[in-house]
């Protein structure tokens, strides 16, 4: 009996130990994001507290998850705790698979999640677009959760989402853990498609990168976040880094230009933080200025259907719109997915979308912005009463948009604004196309500095047409 007790009571001491041990081995923060073929492969980032194992089991759905090869990955530290980082790879295309993350070893587990991989041979792509969560305490968080829920319920095959940045406020650990907390309904239930704001880039170095595993442009930095680009049925997705300034490196505008030239997909849609047609309060300073001279001329010379940014905490859609004029252009009105939609008939130029934010943090309407933005608006308004998401379906010829705001008090969804645009025509690749330098060089250096020094210029022509306008 003296035995048995002597047992017991060391067992009641060893076992809080290893307890308060492996607490530190639990994961948090998971999310699967494009990294590589969106057919065949996908990156896993996470955290734990303490130094742990960093391995991925990964099994269609239907077969046993358990018996799943261990992929092991890298580990290291960030913001006080570790991050860990897992790539899966010779995925098969247009199937649903689960997984989960962990510590193998030590027999540590997240949850099971779940993504479905890009198909190979369907042109189709569903999927939701948010910006600017940019939350600090706990319950804006979850309002901001209530919206993003709404928006699943909506959409509930949808292939991924795209965040358009300003995921946290101020980069701290509670608003990470709060933000991955909220969301992981999202989260580890998709593919998830990172843009870098402001909010984690600017002086936030390596923030951004830490917290997702992307596959980033070669050549890259990833100081502020990151580029890349990507295929999803047949449309083509360009995900800029607009921390990375001023106006833009060389090397990503290259970047950009060679990666929108070699693509022959019908839809070629950018993804941005920092918006280039806002009415918001941020449009009128130097930086975005600097941004809309340097750009709006690349978007019309590589023919892009589509640009979608936040930053500015209101809503707003262009018309199409070249050499910042709106262009005319035809409508037919047909059934499609069973409902009577209007589309614009090959459109000539570029619309661009700020679908507002799925936080609490909104802005009104800056009549003051810019002109020619609120010119080219088919839609500006704020969204005061409640949170803002946009829902996306495409295929080979089709593009329909749709943005709905989500009341704060009731949760009930609105239907705010809709666009679709109708292609008949090929978009080819540009064969004739001689590549850019992308690497950071001498020579994209000069390109850069001379970049700098005209974009100052036509800032300052800017800000003196803006001052005599007002007068």
């Amino acid at each position: 009996m003296k035995k048995i007790i002597s047992i017991i009571l060391v067992l009641c001491m060893v076992f809080p130990i290893m307890a308060s041990a492996m607490s530190g081995y639990e994961v948090t923060r998971v999310s699967v994001t494009i990294n590589g073929d969106t057919a065949t492969s996908r990156g896993f980032c996470w955290y734990t507290d303490e130094k742990a194992g960093t391995d991925l089991q990964i099994a269609p759905v239907g077969e046993d998850l358990t018996k799943a090869e261990i992929i092991s990955g890298t580990s290291y530290p960030s913001m006080e705790k570790y991050v860990h980082k897992a790539e899966a790879t010779g995925l098969k295309s247009g199937v649903k698979y689960q997984y989960r993350v962990g510590d193998s070893e030590a027999g540590i587990w997240s949850e099971i999640g779940y993504f479905t991989t890009a198909s190979k041979i369907d042109d189709k792509a569903d999927f939701i677009v948010f910006a600017d969560v940019q939350a600090s305490n706990e319950e804006n968080f979850q309002q901001a959760a209530r919206v993003l829920q709404s928006a699943v319920n909506t959409m509930p095959e949808y292939d991924f989402a795209v965040g358009l940045g300003d995921f946290v406020n101020d980069c701290t650990n509670e608003e990470w853990d709060s933000y991955f907390r909220n969301f992981e309904f999202m989260n580890m239930n998709t593919t998830l498609v990172p843009v870098a704001g402001n909010h984690e880039g600017n002086l936030q170095w390596f923030k951004f990168n830490n917290m997702f595993n992307i596959g980033e442009a070669e050549d890259s930095s990833v100081i502020t976040g990151c580029y890349y680009s990507f295929d999803w049925g047949d449309a083509h997705f360009a995900v800029l880094n607009s921390n990375d300034m001023y106006p833009m490196s060389a090397s990503q505008l290259n970047w950009l230009k060679n990666d929108m030239n070699a693509s022959d997909a019908q839809w070629k849609i950018i993804l941005s933080h920092r918006a280039l047609y806002s009415a918001g309060k941020n449009i009128n300073k130097p930086d975005t200025i600097i941004m809309r001279n340097l750009l709006l001329p690349v978007i019309d010379e590589l023919g892009i259907d589509v640009v979608f940014a936040g930053h500015d905490h209101m809503y707003l859609r262009t018309e199409p719109v070249k050499g910042e004029k709106t262009q005319n252009y035809e409508t037919v009105t047909e059934v499609w997915n069973g409902k009577a939609t209007t589309f614009a008939l090959n459109p000539d130029g570029t619309t661009h979308i700020l679908p507002s934010t799925a936080g609490t943090k909104r802005y009104s309407v800056n009549e003051d912005a810019i002109p020619p933005i609120l010119e080219n608006a088919a839609l500006a308004r704020d969204t005061k009463t409640g949170g803002v998401f946009a829902t996306v379906s495409l295929d080979s010829e089709h593009f329909v948009y749709n943005a709905y705001i989500v009341d704060d008090e009731t949760g009930e969804k609105e239907l705010i604004d809709s666009y679709a645009i109708k292609k008949t025509e090929k978009a080819p690749a540009n064969d004739g196309y001689t590549e850019l330098p992308t690497d950071r060089n001498e020579e994209t250096a000069k390109q850069h500095i001379n970049n700098f020094v005209f974009e100052i210029f036509k800032m300052i022509i800017s800000y003196f047409k803006l001052l005599f306008s007002l007068i």
